[in-house]
């Protein structure tokens, strides 16, 4: 039995892919400090004899016992309210998270997987964002801590694999939703979702004109697996094409909830990317992917999943006290 370790495990692609991963045979050890993770988004894992859990924050030493085949590291902040929260914290899971487990990939001899993001691009100038596009990124501003983590995560991959050989993959992942998003972390579909469940106005930010591309939890998975598996070293975007605004996607919310709240602005936050939107030739050519999953079937899915959430769920606006963290 192949063995794998998935760091971030908890947290939303995390437990998802802890998923797959059993379902494909393989053994999974699941890390999670649980700074921004939950354990319930696995807990239906651990009776199996082929999962184990680390409670352990990847900055510090990483040791894992014995053969070991593959990493996926996807621990991370991942929202703005998150990593905005917990900037230091954000920085160096990117760099002495990755360092850690590049060199325990390096003593394995395992293959890693670095989960790195569409924000590398920053507030892009060329559109689509191709994965030879170097980006438009603010090493300064508020949101560098993630972008600039981000950047430095796929120079120090990509020098472990120069210089020590070191079999690696990069994933540049677009937006993607899914089951077990936190309603409060600060992405727009949970926020549109939990505003919309709450029976409060849809907020959007600036003119709404700004454009994201959405893209299914089960397709981002099947990318990442495919990617894993193939002999592709440099990055690759995985995520969904289509493109929409802002502005036409809380219509698309308040349409499919069935709900008639009006539609709110708020200024736009510094260094916020204008347009998402992937080029997935790459993606299609190497590892024979695209999405399979519309906007319109996923978001009711997630629908369904967010109307299963208890009250104290639906209202809860703080995910975790960060003070005193990094």
């Amino acid at each position: 039995m192949k063995k794998v370790l998935i760091t971030g495990a908890a947290g939303f692609l995390g437990s998802h892919l802890c998923d797959r991963f059993i379902k494909e045979g393989f053994h999974v050890i699941a890390m999670d400090n649980l700074i921004t993770g939950d354990l319930k988004n696995i807990e239906h894992l651990f009776p199996l004899q082929q999962f184990e859990f680390y409670h352990h924050d990847v900055t510090t030493f990483v040791h894992i016992p014995g053969k070991l085949d593959y990493i996926l590291h996807f621990a991370s902040p991942a929202s703005p309210i998150d990593y905005l929260k917990i900037p230091i914290e954000t920085l160096k899971v990117g760099s002495l998270g990755t360092l850690n487990l590049l060199g325990v990939a390096k003593e394995k001899n395992a293959r890693i997987l670095v989960a790195s993001t569409s924000e590398v691009y920053g507030d892009p100038l060329v559109h689509p964002q191709s994965e030879d596009y170097f980006g438009n990124v603010s090493p300064i501003g508020p949101r560098g801590v993630y972008d600039e983590a981000k950047r430095f995560m796929e120079s120090i991959t990509m020098a472990y694999h120069r210089f020590h050989g070191v079999d690696t993959r990069i994933v540049r992942i677009f937006n993607t939703y899914g089951s077990r998003m936190r309603l409060n972390d600060g992405r727009v579909v949970p926020a549109f979702m939990g505003q919309a469940l709450r029976g409060e106005d849809l907020t959007v930010f600036g003119d709404g004109k700004q454009t994201r591309s959405f893209c299914y939890i089960d397709d981002q998975v099947e990318g990442i697996y495919r990617l894993l598996l193939s002999d592709y070293t440099d990055p690759i975007n995985i995520g969904n094409p289509h493109e929409t605004t802002i502005l036409e996607f809380a219509k698309e919310i308040i349409k499919l909830t069935g709900t008639n709240q009006k539609i709110i602005y708020k200024p736009l936050p510094q260094d916020d990317p204008t347009q998402r939107q992937p080029d997935i030739t790459r993606a299609k050519e190497i590892l024979g992917w695209e999405p399979k999953v519309g906007r319109e079937e996923g978001l009711k899915k997630v629908y369904d999943y967010f109307k299963s959430l208890t009250p104290e769920e639906l209202y809860d606006k703080e995910h975790r006290d960060f003070s005193g963290i990094a």
